[in-house]
């Protein structure tokens, strides 16, 4: 039996009483606090975290860093930090998202070594040659941290309280503590980029942490009402469901959480996993959103008659939005 979506009432429970408080309605903190509430019971964000470098390589044109990361408390985290040779001193950052694509033995690697629907070159050498840094980790259950099913990993969680989604983004915004850490890196210049799974990373973890100030997401930013009319939940991995998530929030309404920060975000007209009326839903909505912050140049949708795969023209788009902003 399939769940009308009147029963959520996106137009009256929304804009009711779960995202009020008394007639007060929340603010932009306020409501980061109710979307990381719906992410399970997470290791505290107060944590102290550390690092462990476990080699160091020169690739030429820049330094390539594997690294053990403790953000959790749980297991260590995998993760890969390039950067140009040479002192440069604090430069900018950003922080990468790898897809899901099934591929579960691949994860942070994808910043060296790039994926079958990105465009050539890897994105460690767009960025280094741009004089910037970059970080990627691997998710939970993605390359050295794969040792079960995408499945039985979120049922053992839901069982204990967890999301699986929710410790996909902690981990994440613990990785932008890691990196503001770190000596050769500028905390004001930090952004992320992403694409698909990556991308859906870029824009929740853009929304919940300030610190990320421009945001670039490929081929994810799917309107949840949307996919399900059109019967899509199952083109998206158990990952991505948040059990409450439609009793508060709307795809668009999460990313009203990155505004006035720039954001640029891709999508191919094609893509089974974005439909294409809820991009419309989404672009009308923000460019509101934008406009009534004073900010209207900060929000960009960039879309072209593709599916699920970066374009030569959005690889293009996305160097160019992180030259102008970051």
């Amino acid at each position: 039996m399939r769940i009308s979506l009147d029963l959520y009432s996106y137009s009256g429970f929304f804009q009711g009483e779960n995202m009020k408080r008394g007639k007060k309605e929340l603010d932009q903190k306020e409501r980061r606090e109710l979307l990381w509430s719906l992410l399970g019971d997470l290791p505290p964000r107060s944590r102290k975290i550390s690092a462990r470098k476990i080699s160091e390589d020169s690739r030429g044109s820049y330094i390539l860093e594997k690294l053990s990361l403790d953000l959790n408390g749980l297991e260590p985290v995998p993760a890969y930090f390039v950067k140009p040779i040479g002192d440069r001193g604090r430069i900018p950052a950003i922080l990468y998202n790898h897809v899901h694509g099934g591929d579960y033995k691949r994860g942070g690697e994808e910043l060296v070594l790039g994926w079958r629907g990105l465009q050539a070159p890897p994105y460690v050498e767009e960025l280094t040659s741009r004089g910037w840094a970059a970080l990627a980790i691997d998710a939970w259950n993605f390359g050295e941290r794969h040792n079960r099913t995408e499945s039985s990993l979120f049922k053992e969680m839901l069982w204990n309280g967890l999301v699986l989604w929710g410790m996909m983004v902690y981990d994440t915004v613990r990785a932008v503590d890691y990196l503001i850490s770190r000596p050769d890196v500028d905390p004001k210049r930090i952004g992320t980029l992403g694409m698909s799974m990556g991308s859906t990373m870029a824009w929740w973890a853009a929304a919940l942490d300030e610190r990320i100030r421009v945001c670039v997401d490929i081929c994810c930013l799917t309107d949840f009402e949307e996919l399900v009319k059109e019967n899509g939940l199952d083109a998206h991995g158990l990952f991505y469901f948040v059990p409450g998530l439609l009793k508060h929030f709307r795809t668009e309404t999460i990313n009203d959480l990155i505004a006035p920060r720039p954001r640029l975000s891709l999508a191919g007209n094609l893509d089974p996993l974005t439909p294409a009326a809820g991009l419309d839903k989404i672009d009308r909505h923000l460019k509101e959103t934008y406009e009534k912050m004073g900010a209207r140049e900060a929000w960009r949708l960039f879309r072209e008659n593709s599916g699920h795969e970066e374009t030569p023209a959005m690889r293009a788009e996305i160097l160019k939005w992180f030259d102008r902003w970051l």
